[in-house]
């Protein structure tokens, strides 16, 4: 189905001087400009095309790429503010509209906002909105323990990270599961750990499975093998350097050199670990 604000396959079904027209079923015939146009463009060619409203509010299309389509959220920095509220940078010519009652609170021009990008029913234009609350799902989340999922950093608690879940819900990174620094609005994979009995989701950055451990252990072989036998790493040893290091929580690095002891491969000693003789 063709949606304003999506990116969709459209037949190329006329060629004018001024650009091309694709057959947008619903909507008609649409304009895609020249400056837009693929070159050697014909009739009857399909094209990937985002579809939305100019400056004029008529329907257009495009072959450049937001940097988020309707339906998603996304980080986009502040360009300029107006009467009527602010615009962000999403990627086409037509900046985005930020309307002063979707705004939390009052965005500064060069700073970034995480925004969930929709339709507005009242006149069809696509606009951002920062209430992000009202545009995640509240009904329980059906995942897996295990199951791998994207995440947006969207804010901090007491307890951690906010995250959004897939585009689609709320999760929670704990304080003491997150083994490096996470940036307001960034981007990363995560797994879910638990899906509480509230449908709530508690969330960890790495899996922690049999296969994981032992590949976090296969490298802190490897480290010392190339660090001639020894590193000055401990189970006291601050987080970060842990993760700057061997780019693994301090959880991780735990488990795996105790199953390295465990299995003769290496001793912990005050200063640091070193290969078994």
């Amino acid at each position: 189905m063709i949606q304003i604000g999506k990116t969709c396959r459209l037949q190329v079904v006329k060629q004018v001087n001024f650009g091309v027209y694709l057959n947008a079923e619903q909507y008609g015939q649409v304009l895609l400009p020249n400056k837009v146009t693929p070159k050697d463009c014909q009739v009857g060619d399909w094209l990937d095309v985002f579809l939305y409203l100019d400056s004029e509010d008529q329907l257009i299309a495009t072959t450049a790429r937001p940097k988020a389509q309707v339906g998603e959220f996304a980080l986009l920095k502040v360009v300029s503010i107006s009467r009527v509220g602010a615009f962000l940078d999403w990627g086409l010519d037509k900046d985005l509209l930020l309307p002063f009652a979707e705004q939390k609170r009052p965005p500064e021009e060069g700073r970034s906002v995480l925004v969930y990008i929709h339709i507005n029913h009242a006149d069809d234009r696509i606009v951002a909105s920062a209430k992000l609350d009202k545009f995640l799902d509240k009904t329980p989340a059906f995942y897996k323990p295990g199951q791998k999922v994207d995440l947006i950093i969207a804010g901090t608690s007491d307890l951690g990270y906010k995250a959004i879940v897939n585009q689609a819900h709320w999760g929670v990174l704990y304080n003491n599961e997150v083994f490096k620094k996470l940036r307001f609005g960034q981007q990363v994979q995560g797994y879910v750990k638990q899906v509480r009995h509230d449908g709530k989701l508690d969330l960890q950055l790495q899996r922690g499975n049999r296969e994981e451990l032992d590949s976090h252990a296969k490298l802190i072989m490897d480290k010392l093998r190339k660090a001639g036998g020894f590193l000055p790493l401990t189970d006291k040893t601050d987080a970060d350097v842990i993760y700057a290091e061997l780019g693994m929580s301090k959880k991780a690095f735990k488990k795996s050199i105790g199953g390295l002891f465990k299995a003769g491969q290496l001793s912990i000693d005050n200063d640091g670990l070193r290969i078994a003789e």
